[in-house]
Protein backbone atom coordinates (compact mmCIF):
# COMPACT_ATOMS: atom_id res chain seq x y z
CA UNK A 1 0.00 0.00 0.00
CA UNK A 2 1.20 3.10 -1.09
CA UNK A 3 0.77 6.34 0.95
CA UNK A 4 0.73 9.86 -0.11
CA UNK A 5 -0.45 12.76 1.80
CA UNK A 6 -0.22 16.52 2.04
CA UNK A 7 -1.76 17.21 5.26
CA UNK A 8 -1.93 21.39 6.32
CA UNK A 9 -3.39 21.04 9.66
CA UNK A 10 -3.02 20.28 12.73
CA UNK A 11 0.74 20.39 11.48
CA UNK A 12 1.65 20.86 7.91
CA UNK A 13 3.01 17.10 6.64
CA UNK A 14 3.95 15.99 2.85
CA UNK A 15 4.64 12.50 3.21
CA UNK A 16 5.12 9.32 1.10
CA UNK A 17 6.26 5.54 1.60
CA UNK A 18 4.92 2.15 1.65
CA UNK A 19 3.63 0.02 3.95
CA UNK A 20 4.28 -3.66 3.91
CA UNK A 21 3.03 -6.31 6.11
CA UNK A 22 3.56 -4.58 9.74
CA UNK A 23 5.44 -1.59 9.29
CA UNK A 24 7.03 0.93 12.00
CA UNK A 25 6.57 4.00 11.37
CA UNK A 26 9.36 5.54 13.86
CA UNK A 27 10.08 8.96 15.13
CA UNK A 28 10.78 11.69 18.01
CA UNK A 29 7.97 13.25 19.72
CA UNK A 30 6.28 16.05 17.44
CA UNK A 31 7.55 13.95 14.03
CA UNK A 32 3.91 13.82 12.85
CA UNK A 33 3.18 10.30 13.84
CA UNK A 34 -0.13 10.61 15.41
CA UNK A 35 -1.20 13.08 12.87
CA UNK A 36 -0.37 10.58 9.69
CA UNK A 37 -2.42 8.09 11.56
CA UNK A 38 -5.16 9.75 12.10
CA UNK A 39 -5.17 11.17 8.62
CA UNK A 40 -5.02 7.76 7.01
CA UNK A 41 -8.01 7.26 9.74
CA UNK A 42 -10.19 9.87 8.02
CA UNK A 43 -10.10 12.09 11.68
CA UNK A 44 -7.83 14.73 10.21
CA UNK A 45 -8.07 16.07 6.53
CA UNK A 46 -5.90 14.99 3.66
CA UNK A 47 -4.97 14.94 -0.06
CA UNK A 48 -3.74 12.18 -1.30
CA UNK A 49 -3.79 8.49 -1.21
CA UNK A 50 -5.40 6.06 -0.31
CA UNK A 51 -8.83 6.68 0.64
CA UNK A 52 -9.32 9.47 -0.50
CA UNK A 53 -12.01 11.39 0.55
CA UNK A 54 -13.84 8.37 2.60
CA UNK A 55 -15.32 9.27 5.35
CA UNK A 56 -14.03 7.80 8.30
CA UNK A 57 -16.68 5.28 8.43
CA UNK A 58 -16.07 4.05 5.53
CA UNK A 59 -12.09 3.03 5.30
CA UNK A 60 -11.46 -0.40 5.99
CA UNK A 61 -9.51 0.42 8.86
CA UNK A 62 -8.86 -0.63 12.47
CA UNK A 63 -7.44 1.93 14.45
CA UNK A 64 -5.83 1.97 18.33
CA UNK A 65 -5.08 5.44 19.22
CA UNK A 66 -2.86 5.91 22.02
CA UNK A 67 -3.96 4.09 25.71
CA UNK A 68 -6.26 1.56 25.22
CA UNK A 69 -9.89 3.31 25.49
CA UNK A 70 -11.70 0.85 26.01
CA UNK A 71 -15.12 1.11 27.90
CA UNK A 72 -14.88 0.89 31.78
CA UNK A 73 -18.36 -0.64 31.92
CA UNK A 74 -18.45 -3.57 29.30
CA UNK A 75 -16.69 -6.68 29.84
CA UNK A 76 -13.93 -7.49 27.34
CA UNK A 77 -16.05 -9.64 25.28
CA UNK A 78 -18.52 -6.57 24.77
CA UNK A 79 -15.23 -4.26 24.15
CA UNK A 80 -14.26 -6.89 20.82
CA UNK A 81 -18.69 -6.80 19.91
CA UNK A 82 -18.71 -3.26 19.75
CA UNK A 83 -16.20 -3.05 17.40
CA UNK A 84 -16.95 -6.29 15.48
CA UNK A 85 -20.78 -4.94 14.99
CA UNK A 86 -22.31 -8.17 15.03
CA UNK A 87 -25.53 -8.95 16.48
CA UNK A 88 -26.31 -12.02 18.11
CA UNK A 89 -25.16 -15.46 19.04
CA UNK A 90 -22.50 -15.20 15.69
CA UNK A 91 -20.93 -11.64 16.90
CA UNK A 92 -20.61 -13.82 20.30
CA UNK A 93 -18.23 -16.51 18.39
CA UNK A 94 -16.38 -14.09 16.19
CA UNK A 95 -15.43 -11.76 19.43
CA UNK A 96 -14.60 -15.04 21.50
CA UNK A 97 -12.42 -15.81 18.56
CA UNK A 98 -11.02 -13.29 18.46
CA UNK A 99 -10.19 -13.06 22.24
CA UNK A 100 -8.62 -16.38 22.08
CA UNK A 101 -6.23 -15.53 19.46
CA UNK A 102 -4.61 -12.92 21.93
CA UNK A 103 -5.08 -15.53 25.01
CA UNK A 104 -7.58 -13.89 26.68
CA UNK A 105 -10.48 -16.26 26.08
CA UNK A 106 -10.18 -16.77 29.48
CA UNK A 107 -10.67 -13.33 30.26
CA UNK A 108 -13.97 -12.56 28.34
CA UNK A 109 -16.20 -11.86 30.94
CA UNK A 110 -13.51 -9.31 32.86
CA UNK A 111 -14.28 -5.35 32.69
CA UNK A 112 -11.26 -3.45 31.77
CA UNK A 113 -10.49 -2.50 35.79
CA UNK A 114 -9.81 -6.19 36.52
CA UNK A 115 -7.40 -6.88 33.58
CA UNK A 116 -3.40 -5.88 33.76
CA UNK A 117 -2.26 -2.98 31.25
CA UNK A 118 -0.95 -5.80 28.92
CA UNK A 119 -3.82 -7.59 28.70
CA UNK A 120 -6.25 -4.49 28.35
CA UNK A 121 -3.90 -3.53 25.17
CA UNK A 122 -4.56 -7.17 24.00
CA UNK A 123 -8.22 -6.36 24.06
CA UNK A 124 -8.09 -3.19 22.53
CA UNK A 125 -5.99 -4.70 19.63
CA UNK A 126 -8.60 -7.45 19.35
CA UNK A 127 -11.68 -4.66 18.89
CA UNK A 128 -9.37 -2.88 16.25
CA UNK A 129 -9.38 -5.91 14.56
CA UNK A 130 -12.92 -6.71 14.87
CA UNK A 131 -13.81 -5.65 11.09
CA UNK A 132 -11.47 -7.70 9.44
CA UNK A 133 -9.35 -4.41 8.34
CA UNK A 134 -7.29 -4.27 5.10
CA UNK A 135 -5.13 -1.48 7.21
CA UNK A 136 -4.44 -1.86 11.04
CA UNK A 137 -3.22 1.74 12.66
CA UNK A 138 -1.86 1.19 15.96
CA UNK A 139 -0.30 4.72 17.76
CA UNK A 140 2.06 3.79 20.56
CA UNK A 141 0.74 0.16 21.18
CA UNK A 142 3.67 -0.88 23.68
CA UNK A 143 4.52 2.63 24.66
CA UNK A 144 2.45 2.49 28.83
CA UNK A 145 3.59 -0.87 29.31
CA UNK A 146 6.30 -2.44 31.42
CA UNK A 147 9.06 -4.73 29.69
CA UNK A 148 7.59 -7.71 30.21
CA UNK A 149 4.15 -6.90 29.08
CA UNK A 150 5.57 -4.86 26.41
CA UNK A 151 7.70 -8.14 24.73
CA UNK A 152 3.94 -9.93 25.41
CA UNK A 153 2.08 -7.56 23.03
CA UNK A 154 4.53 -7.16 20.26
CA UNK A 155 5.08 -10.79 20.10
CA UNK A 156 1.22 -11.21 20.18
CA UNK A 157 0.88 -8.56 17.81
CA UNK A 158 3.60 -9.54 15.09
CA UNK A 159 1.85 -13.73 14.90
CA UNK A 160 -1.75 -12.21 14.73
CA UNK A 161 -0.84 -9.39 11.85
CA UNK A 162 1.51 -12.51 10.68
CA UNK A 163 -1.51 -14.87 10.31
CA UNK A 164 -4.43 -12.67 9.55
CA UNK A 165 -2.34 -11.33 6.25
CA UNK A 166 -3.10 -7.52 7.19
CA UNK A 167 -0.92 -4.58 6.86
CA UNK A 168 0.07 -2.83 10.21
CA UNK A 169 1.06 1.26 10.02
CA UNK A 170 2.51 1.13 14.45
CA UNK A 171 3.53 4.55 14.85
CA UNK A 172 6.34 4.27 17.48
CA UNK A 173 9.83 5.74 19.10
CA UNK A 174 10.53 2.01 20.42
CA UNK A 175 13.52 0.59 18.94
CA UNK A 176 12.86 -2.42 19.95
CA UNK A 177 9.09 -2.58 18.21
CA UNK A 178 10.75 -0.92 15.08
CA UNK A 179 13.20 -3.51 14.73
CA UNK A 180 11.09 -6.14 14.72
CA UNK A 181 8.93 -5.02 11.82
CA UNK A 182 8.79 -5.83 8.43
CA UNK A 183 9.80 -2.51 6.96
CA UNK A 184 10.89 0.79 8.75
CA UNK A 185 9.70 4.29 8.03
CA UNK A 186 12.08 7.01 9.55
CA UNK A 187 9.79 10.33 10.07
CA UNK A 188 11.09 14.04 11.23
CA UNK A 189 10.05 17.12 11.21
CA UNK A 190 7.67 16.23 8.91
CA UNK A 191 9.12 14.50 6.18
CA UNK A 192 10.01 10.92 5.76
CA UNK A 193 14.38 10.27 5.88
CA UNK A 194 14.75 6.65 4.98
CA UNK A 195 12.38 3.74 4.65
CA UNK A 196 13.18 0.36 4.18
CA UNK A 197 14.05 -2.98 6.08
CA UNK A 198 15.04 -2.36 9.84
CA UNK A 199 18.75 -4.29 9.50
CA UNK A 200 19.58 -1.04 6.66
CA UNK A 201 18.27 1.71 8.20
CA UNK A 202 19.42 0.57 11.71
CA UNK A 203 23.21 -0.68 10.71
CA UNK A 204 23.24 1.68 7.62
CA UNK A 205 21.55 4.64 7.82
CA UNK A 206 22.29 7.22 4.81
CA UNK A 207 22.08 10.33 7.19
CA UNK A 208 23.59 11.62 10.13
CA UNK A 209 20.04 12.81 11.39
CA UNK A 210 18.64 9.18 10.63
CA UNK A 211 22.10 7.56 12.65
CA UNK A 212 21.09 9.69 15.03
CA UNK A 213 18.11 8.41 15.96
CA UNK A 214 18.91 4.72 15.31
CA UNK A 215 20.94 4.43 18.68
CA UNK A 216 24.92 5.46 16.44
CA UNK A 217 25.85 7.13 20.38
CA UNK A 218 29.02 7.08 18.67
CA UNK A 219 29.59 9.68 16.52
CA UNK A 220 32.42 11.83 16.09
CA UNK A 221 33.54 14.76 13.18
CA UNK A 222 36.39 14.10 11.72
CA UNK A 223 38.36 14.75 7.99
CA UNK A 224 38.82 12.23 5.22
CA UNK A 225 42.85 12.20 5.09
CA UNK A 226 43.45 9.75 1.97
CA UNK A 227 42.32 7.03 0.02
CA UNK A 228 44.41 3.64 0.41
CA UNK A 229 43.07 0.25 -0.51
CA UNK A 230 39.14 0.44 -1.09
CA UNK A 231 38.89 2.39 1.54
CA UNK A 232 39.96 6.14 3.18
CA UNK A 233 41.68 7.19 6.15
CA UNK A 234 39.56 9.67 8.81
CA UNK A 235 41.24 11.74 11.16
CA UNK A 236 39.94 12.11 14.08
CA UNK A 237 40.47 13.80 17.78
CA UNK A 238 41.52 10.01 18.34
CA UNK A 239 43.63 9.54 15.68
CA UNK A 240 43.61 8.37 12.10
CA UNK A 241 40.81 5.13 10.98
CA UNK A 242 40.67 3.10 8.17
CA UNK A 243 37.15 2.16 7.13
CA UNK A 244 35.26 0.42 3.87
CA UNK A 245 33.68 3.50 2.06
CA UNK A 246 33.34 5.03 -1.73
CA UNK A 247 36.19 7.62 -2.58
CA UNK A 248 35.96 11.14 -1.09
CA UNK A 249 38.16 13.62 -1.70
CA UNK A 250 40.89 14.39 1.26
CA UNK A 251 40.31 17.68 2.99
CA UNK A 252 35.98 16.64 3.11
CA UNK A 253 34.19 16.82 6.63
CA UNK A 254 32.80 14.30 7.63
CA UNK A 255 31.55 12.49 10.29
CA UNK A 256 32.44 9.17 11.70
CA UNK A 257 29.94 6.60 13.42
CA UNK A 258 30.02 3.36 14.99
CA UNK A 259 26.81 1.16 17.06
CA UNK A 260 27.89 0.92 20.61
CA UNK A 261 26.97 -2.67 19.93
CA UNK A 262 29.68 -2.92 16.95
CA UNK A 263 32.67 -1.73 19.18
CA UNK A 264 34.96 -4.58 20.24
CA UNK A 265 37.00 -4.93 23.45
CA UNK A 266 40.93 -6.32 21.81
CA UNK A 267 41.25 -9.75 23.26
CA UNK A 268 44.73 -9.88 24.90
CA UNK A 269 44.65 -13.99 25.11
CA UNK A 270 44.50 -14.04 21.03
CA UNK A 271 46.13 -12.72 18.12
CA UNK A 272 44.58 -9.39 16.48
CA UNK A 273 44.83 -9.65 12.66
CA UNK A 274 46.72 -7.07 11.32
CA UNK A 275 44.39 -5.59 9.11
CA UNK A 276 42.29 -4.12 12.67
CA UNK A 277 45.85 -2.41 14.11
CA UNK A 278 45.09 0.86 13.00
CA UNK A 279 41.99 0.92 14.11
CA UNK A 280 42.94 -0.15 17.95
CA UNK A 281 42.69 2.71 20.52
CA UNK A 282 43.49 1.87 24.40
CA UNK A 283 41.62 4.36 26.42
CA UNK A 284 40.68 4.57 30.14
CA UNK A 285 37.53 2.80 31.19
CA UNK A 286 35.23 5.98 32.90
CA UNK A 287 32.42 3.10 33.68
CA UNK A 288 31.03 0.04 33.79
CA UNK A 289 27.30 0.14 34.24
CA UNK A 290 24.31 -2.50 33.56
CA UNK A 291 22.16 -1.35 31.14
CA UNK A 292 19.30 -4.40 31.54
CA UNK A 293 21.08 -7.06 30.20
CA UNK A 294 23.82 -5.38 28.38
CA UNK A 295 26.79 -4.03 29.83
CA UNK A 296 27.34 0.27 29.64
CA UNK A 297 30.93 1.05 28.90
CA UNK A 298 32.44 4.64 28.61
CA UNK A 299 35.57 4.55 27.46
CA UNK A 300 37.84 7.73 27.63
CA UNK A 301 40.19 8.09 24.04
CA UNK A 302 42.48 10.89 23.21
CA UNK A 303 40.07 13.60 23.09
CA UNK A 304 36.81 11.36 22.42
CA UNK A 305 34.85 9.24 24.47
CA UNK A 306 33.88 6.10 23.12
CA UNK A 307 30.54 4.01 23.74
CA UNK A 308 30.29 0.30 24.32
CA UNK A 309 27.26 -1.96 24.97
CA UNK A 310 28.96 -5.76 25.82
CA UNK A 311 26.17 -8.28 26.26
CA UNK A 312 26.55 -10.03 30.13
CA UNK A 313 28.01 -12.88 29.04
CA UNK A 314 30.87 -11.13 27.29
CA UNK A 315 31.67 -8.67 30.27
CA UNK A 316 31.65 -11.88 32.50
CA UNK A 317 34.40 -12.87 30.43
CA UNK A 318 36.28 -9.69 30.44
CA UNK A 319 35.93 -8.23 33.77
CA UNK A 320 35.70 -4.49 32.87
CA UNK A 321 36.76 -2.42 36.44
CA UNK A 322 35.92 1.25 36.06
CA UNK A 323 39.64 3.11 36.03
CA UNK A 324 41.66 0.77 34.26
CA UNK A 325 43.06 0.81 31.02
CA UNK A 326 42.16 -1.16 28.03
CA UNK A 327 42.23 -1.57 23.94
CA UNK A 328 39.60 -1.11 22.09
CA UNK A 329 39.08 -1.84 18.00
CA UNK A 330 36.92 -0.22 15.50
CA UNK A 331 36.27 -2.70 13.10
CA UNK A 332 36.44 -1.21 9.16
CA UNK A 333 33.50 -2.86 8.46
CA UNK A 334 31.17 -1.62 11.11
CA UNK A 335 32.72 1.76 10.77
CA UNK A 336 30.19 4.51 8.58
CA UNK A 337 30.71 7.97 7.33
CA UNK A 338 28.03 11.05 6.93
CA UNK A 339 27.93 14.17 5.75
CA UNK A 340 28.17 16.65 8.52
CA UNK A 341 24.12 18.07 8.14
CA UNK A 342 24.51 19.71 11.18
CA UNK A 343 27.60 20.70 13.89
CA UNK A 344 28.09 17.04 15.20
CA UNK A 345 28.47 16.89 18.81
CA UNK A 346 31.19 14.83 20.92
CA UNK A 347 28.95 12.68 22.88
CA UNK A 348 31.10 12.63 25.66
CA UNK A 349 28.66 15.98 26.78
CA UNK A 350 25.57 13.43 27.03
CA UNK A 351 24.48 11.53 29.87
CA UNK A 352 25.38 8.03 30.05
Amino acid sequence: MEVRYRIRRPVALTVGFSIRGFTALLGPSGAGKTTVLKALAGLVPAEGTPFAGLPPERRPIGYLPQGHLLFPHLTALENVRFGLGTPGEAGRRRALALLERFGLADKADRRPHRLSGGERQRVALARALARDPELLLLDEPTASLDAPARRGVLEALLEVVAELGVRALVATHDPELAQAADRVVVLYRGRVLEEGDPRTVYTRPRSLTVARLTGFENLFPGRVEGIDQGGLWVATAAGRFWLEAPPRPPGTPVVLGIRPEEVLFVREDRPLAPALAPNVRTGRLLSVRPRGAQVAVRVALSGLTLRVLLPRHVQDRLDLVAGETRRVVLKPRYLQLFSPEEAPSDSSDSPS
